[in-house]
């Protein structure tokens, strides 16, 4: 719609996140439909040009009540408002309360595919309800469970894996049982290790096993979890133990491993797997405490 130029480059720099919870939402309903039963009404398709009225000419994202417009008609939406300064981005005229209403009434009635359905999700929303719904969607891609980078790839489970497989090369193991020895002979590694990731794939799904060594206040710990590679709902049907020991003693942990929607920085900051203080890790592998050599066993079980 607008042409961009330094200023719109300043503004869209800084991105605004719109609370749809507030009152000035038009209430659209929550009426989801088929796809494949509303193919055959006219306004199945909305037409490009609707989308660019309804396309912000600073941020791009699409507007939400309330919608602001200038007196020469040019709108803005109610996000962006405050980083122009009150000025109309197009025209540079003042701003002032003007609501478009007209534009929020259209928009209303429109409905919308949700925009996961390459993915899989056949739903077609109201256009107010759209968002509430892609921040849920069962369909949206998952982000890459790899623990070691800042990695920015997404999609599917069976391109994940491919892609865990493939560019971050991380061990692959068939089976619901498993018998790992995690061994740092360097005293600094000691302090610092990170096993990144091993995938294990039993019960035709996939789970992530993760092992490091963080802070727990001041006290330097290993912790080992499980996470799921599919949504929380699926996780909840699985349940999984660790375990590790030496010299006669040992520690166990048993849980549900958590969905990778949760991060990995977030499932380890909650505490949530097989916590050992390092001290206790070292006991654990022997000689003279100075190298780490854990071994950690365990197993995965489908809950009845």
């Amino acid at each position: 719609m607008a042409s961009g130029g330094p200023y719109f480059d300043d503004v869209r720099s800084k991105p605004e996140i719109i609370d749809l919870s507030t009152d000035d939402v038009v209430e659209a309903g929550n009426h989801v439909k088929d796809s494949s039963e509303h193919s055959a009404k006219p306004n199945a398709a909305v037409s490009s040009s609707v989308h660019e009225l309804l396309e912000c000419p600073v941020c791009l994202n699409a507007m939400f009540p309330p919608i602001h417009q200038c007196s020469n008609g040019h709108t803005l939406c109610s996000g962006c408002k405050p980083r122009v300064h009150n000025r109309c981005p197009t025209c540079r005229h003042e701003l002032g309360n003007i609501r478009c209403l007209a534009l929020e009434k259209v928009a209303a009635s429109l409905e919308l595919p949700c925009k996961y359905q390459s993915f899989g999700c056949i739903g077609i929303y109201p256009y107010y309800n759209k968002l509430k719904h892609e921040s849920q969607c069962i369909f949206r891609p998952y982000n890459c469970p790899y623990a070691g980078s800042e990695c920015t790839a997404t999609g599917d489970i069976p391109f994940l894996v491919t892609h865990l497989k493939d560019d971050h090369k991380v061990d692959m193991h068939n089976g619901c049982s498993f018998n790992h020895r995690y061994v740092k002979s360097n005293p600094h590694e000691v302090e610092n290790a990170t096993w990144m990731l091993t995938v294990f794939s039993c019960f035709g799904q996939y789970f992530c096993l993760h092992f490091e060594a963080f802070q727990l206040g001041m006290a330097p710990v290993y912790i080992a979890f499980l996470r799921f590679m599919g949504d929380d709902v699926e996780a909840k049907n699985y349940s999984y133990s660790l375990e590790v020991g030496a010299n006669g003693r040992k520690m166990l942990w048993q849980g549900v491993p958590r969905s990778i929607r949760d991060s990995h920085r977030k499932v380890r900051d909650s505490f949530d797997g097989l916590i050992i203080q390092r001290s206790m890790a070292l006991f654990f592998s022997g000689g003279d405490k100075k190298e780490l050599k854990l071994r950690v066993t365990g197993r995965i079980w489908k809950e009845q």
